[in-house]
């Protein structure tokens, strides 16, 4: 019981030592801190406009997606060409119609010139495979970003932990004794760093899984879109050529 009390005891001298209040622990640190606290938050200011940036351009492109698919489907099964490719321009932030106008386009460039081929349908599908890789480049724009914080930033609080116990030696060292008082600033230094460091890097290493998630799934939807429309343009020209 006795050790306890002196525990408590160690620990509210500690509190009044340093001061758990920021402006507090933020006086008690050394520039070399206070750089690496600095550029922690500029670490989470970047991390949080990367997670509002995609969450606004996901959330927009499965809204637009949702009112493409069907609206698509109808005009490709009436045979109106033209009418799906303006549907699809006018949902460009759809990752579904940027794929499919790719493709619609491709194809309608061959039947215009000439009889549609085995040939001209592969080029169509090379043309739908480039444009799901753009916009899966630009689906993941910021989420290698992400990742990057998610990994380092606790390895950076890290370094601001070493920096403060560094300090702390430094002041025993200078004031000759081992009192509260000596290591104060190197303590509130190493505790800061090391809570900003998580508090960085938890949130990042959440939203880049998500987001990447959510990629992954574009990404099936995209390769079905395409497979369904090789499909129909398959269908097409042997109707055509029937004919």
């Amino acid at each position: 019981m006795a050790e306890a009390n002196i525990s408590l005891f160690g620990m509210w001298l500690l509190q009044e030592a340093v001061g758990w209040d920021p402006m507090s622990m933020w006086n008690q640190m050394g520039w070399p801190a206070r750089l690496i606290v600095i550029s922690l938050f500029g670490m989470s200011a970047w991390s949080i406009g990367v997670m509002i940036d995609r969450y606004l351009a996901f959330s927009a492109t499965r809204k637009q997606s949702r009112t493409f698919a069907p609206l698509v489907a109808g005009a490709l099964r009436d045979g109106k060409l033209d009418e799906a490719i303006h549907i699809a321009e006018r949902h460009k932030k759809s990752h579904l119609a940027k794929v499919i106008t790719a493709g619609l386009q491709e194809f309608q460039a061959h039947q215009a010139s000439a009889e549609i081929s085995g040939t001209e349908i592969e080029a169509s599908k090379r043309a739908l495979d480039r444009a799901e890789a753009i916009v899966h480049a630009e689906l993941k724009r910021g989420l290698s970003g992400l990742a990057t914080i998610g990994a380092t930033a606790p390895f950076v609080g890290l370094f601001g932990t070493v920096v403060g116990i560094i300090n702390a030696f430094a002041g025993i060292a200078a004031e000759a004794a081992t009192g509260l008082a000596a290591v104060a600033g190197g303590i509130s230094e190493a505790l800061v760093a090391t809570a900003i460091g998580l508090f960085v890097a938890i949130p990042a290493v959440w939203m880049f899984n998500y987001f990447t998630t959510n990629v992954e799934s574009f990404d099936i939807e995209m390769d079905n879109s395409s497979s369904e429309l090789i499909d129909y343009f398959i269908k097409r020209t042997s109707k055509g050529s029937k004919k």
